[in-house]
């Protein structure tokens, strides 16, 4: 296990740069997850720690080690890929000491590391198995294992889960979480999926053209975002922006009730009001907007409402077994330290 570094990292193609002098440590063990759009920066930066892309400056240090001018092979990593990358003419024992091939160990020491690999991926009895009788998540498993296989300092993933369905996707999920759980070993996770990050991170780097735009826990970008990118990209339905003002201290939102939002650091001008449709409920009390149902989605014990105001059109959540009808007209409201403030222009948080 180790510890990872980026200091000022850039990268440009030709004149293009798409990678601004991005900054970010990694504690030793901690699994951190890369989430952003394509073509925030994300896999560049992957493959910039891996040394499959060559850095323009800056410095990525592994260890305490300084590795721009090293070799992947030498960097002391594992990449796990988005297509396996596992060759189909090999049993899966063979795949998986592929990882060692150019280990000095012993024989008997890399029987031992492959059967410890195998048990710890619940994968024994599929040792003498080729790939094409293996189930996706299989031969996911396959690739995670030749990488454990080298027991190396960082682990890199690469969307390894893009490949597979929805079902599976959540089972490898949970794999690779109580695999970290089991191993320890420091990870970095690329992926586009909001959802894949907040269930396995324990930190989240959220990506914008290049730019960081939040580290932080899952908790913290969901509850706290540091500006209204953060809001609408994570959590699903994004959160309402609602166009209001500030004046003494509360958010006047047109023709509508003022709006008290606690620690505002702002005392005038415009901003925009955020709320997620989890803290936003027809007749709650503390109204903020009224609106009349245009659509409802049943989600079971919830569900999903949008509602026409003269803000525009918000989502909500209402109880499950008595949800507005459509055409109704609802009141919606909000606790007040569930709401976010931002800069209208900016978008920076001012809560």
């Amino acid at each position: 296990m180790a510890n990872l570094s980026l200091h000022q990292l850039t990268k440009s193609y030709g004149t293009t740069e798409v990678l601004h002098g991005i900054s970010l440590d990694v504690a030793d063990g901690e699994f951190v997850v890369l989430v952003g759009p394509s073509g925030c920066g994300k896999s560049t930066t992957l493959r910039m720690i891996a040394g499959l892309e060559e850095t323009t400056s800056g410095i990525i240090e592994i260890g305490g080690r300084e590795v721009n001018n090293l070799e992947p092979k030498e960097r002391d990593i594992a990449m796990v890929f988005q297509n396996y990358a596992i060759y189909p003419h090999m049993s899966v024992k063979k795949n998986i000491a592929f990882g060692l091939r150019s280990s000095k160990l012993p024989k008997a020491d890399k029987e031992k590391r492959i059967q410890e690999v195998a048990g710890i991926l619940d994968m024994v009895p599929l040792l003498d198995r080729k790939p094409s009788q293996l189930s996706g998540g299989q031969r996911q498993r396959v690739a995670i294992g030749r990488a454990m296989v080298r027991d190396p300092a960082v682990f890199l993933f690469d969307e390894p889960l893009s490949n597979l369905d929805a079902q599976l996707r959540t089972q490898m999920r949970l794999e690779i979480k109580k695999l970290h759980q089991r191993v320890g070993n420091t990870i970095i996770f690329v992926t586009h999926d909001q959802v894949e990050a907040m269930t396995m991170a324990d930190r989240i780097v959220i990506m914008k053209d290049g730019y960081i735009q939040q580290v932080g826990t899952p908790e913290e970008v969901f509850h706290k975002p540091a500006n209204t990118f953060v809001a609408r990209f994570i959590g699903a339905p994004s959160m309402n922006l609602l166009e209001g003002r500030v004046s003494g201290g509360a958010v006047s939102l047109g023709a509508g009730p003022e709006v008290r939002v606690p620690a505002l650091r702002k005392s005038g001008g415009d901003v925009l009001l955020g709320v997620r449709p989890d803290d936003l409920h027809p007749g709650s009390g503390n109204p903020i907007v009224t609106g009349t149902v245009s659509l409802r989605e049943p989600l079971g014990s919830e569900t999903l409402i949008y509602v026409d105001t003269a803000l525009g059109e918000i989502t909500a959540k209402a109880d499950g077994r008595t949800p507005p009808e459509v055409g109704a007209t609802v009141e919606l409201g909000a606790e007040p330290q569930n709401l976010h403030v931002f800069d209208k222009s900016s978008g920076e948080a001012l809560t």
